[in-house]
């Protein structure tokens, strides 16, 4: 399947709506609080050993606060990482990690059993104050900190060069992106520099706000759903193949068609538009019921007799 042939149906569609939708509906980007989701961590007084060997152990660091352990539940970060075939001892590469929700997890697993933690944020001289901001906040919190181990910074966004020297990283991780990578015009260079950076043999896990296979698919993902079919069409474009699909971040009863997109639902619950007060007739709990997003889970892998 090609992605120009999914885009084709969407384009007119896509015209029309770009000339009359509110700013703050334009393309997403991860400037744009709060579609990016990284929220700010907050810190526990429970200090842990460093070099923890197993997930449960990293899911029980006194590091991760209240909040990000009740999101396990939605998450499910030792069957997501499970089944995207993480090996702690390789070299893993995480996407945007935003306030570090995964980093909590990945970074102590990863250093427990010798292998190397790299967080692709933003690049250091990002265009955007807010960009330089956010990696700066990420760096304070995860580097020269031994609970999290050496943990290395990356830069990625629509004008970086290579993600990493060509063929040398095991895995490469995204959580909810590509909507973001959409929305700013670049999927196909994301999937493209991942691609260049992986080993022949290296896997693409993704993970990405799901929309319904019989809605339109909006090229620029402005409700932050993605549609999984659209998702393996960039992927396979890039040379991918798709080695396998999890239902474990499913959620049913996510029907992908609230008012102000995936961020109506938890953990952002957003209730009105920046600016405007929240309509009467706005049922708060009806969306707090539903839950995080319906979201698919996607694991790619670079084929072994792939040429650098």
């Amino acid at each position: 399947m090609s992605t120009s042939r999914i885009l084709v149906a969407s384009l007119t569609a896509l015209a029309l709506a770009a000339c009359s939708a509110p700013e703050e509906e334009q393309a997403v980007s991860a400037d744009t609080q709060p579609q990016a989701e990284t929220e700010q961590p907050t810190e526990t007084t429970t200090q842990a050993s460093p070099g923890v060997e197993t997930l449960d152990e990293a899911l029980a660091g006194g590091w991760r606060s209240t909040a990000r352990v009740e999101r396990d539940a939605f998450r499910h970060p030792v069957e997501t990482l499970t089944f995207l075939e993480v090996d702690p001892s390789s070299t893993v590469v995480e996407i945007w990690p935003g306030g570090g929700w995964y980093t909590d997890i990945l970074a102590p697993w990863i250093a427990g059993n010798g292998g190397t933690y790299i967080a692709a944020h933003f690049p250091a001289d990002a265009a955007s104050e807010a960009r330089v901001n956010a990696r700066q906040s990420f760096a304070d919190r995860y580097t020269g900190d031994a609970r999290f181990g050496d943990v290395q910074l990356a830069g990625f966004d629509d004008t970086s060069g290579a993600l990493a020297e060509p063929g040398s990283i095991d895995t490469i991780l995204s959580f909810r992106n590509v909507h973001n990578w959409m929305g700013g015009g670049y999927a196909e260079k994301a999937f493209s520099d991942f691609y260049a950076a992986l080993r022949p043999g290296g896997t693409l896990g993704v993970v990405e706000h799901r929309l319904p296979s019989t809605r339109e698919q909006d090229p620029r993902a402005r409700t932050g759903y993605v549609q999984e079919a659209y998702v393996i069409a960039l992927a396979e474009e890039a040379g991918f193949e798709l080695v396998g699909r999890s239902e474990v971040n499913a959620n049913p009863a996510d029907t992908a068609d609230h008012p102000f997109g995936v961020w109506t639902l938890p953990p952002v619950r957003r209730s009105a538009n920046r600016g405007e007060e929240v309509a009467a007739d706005f049922d708060r709990e009806h969306y707090d019921a539903i839950g995080e997003s319906d979201r698919m889970t996607l694991l790619f892998r670079k084929p072994e007799a792939a040429e650098e």
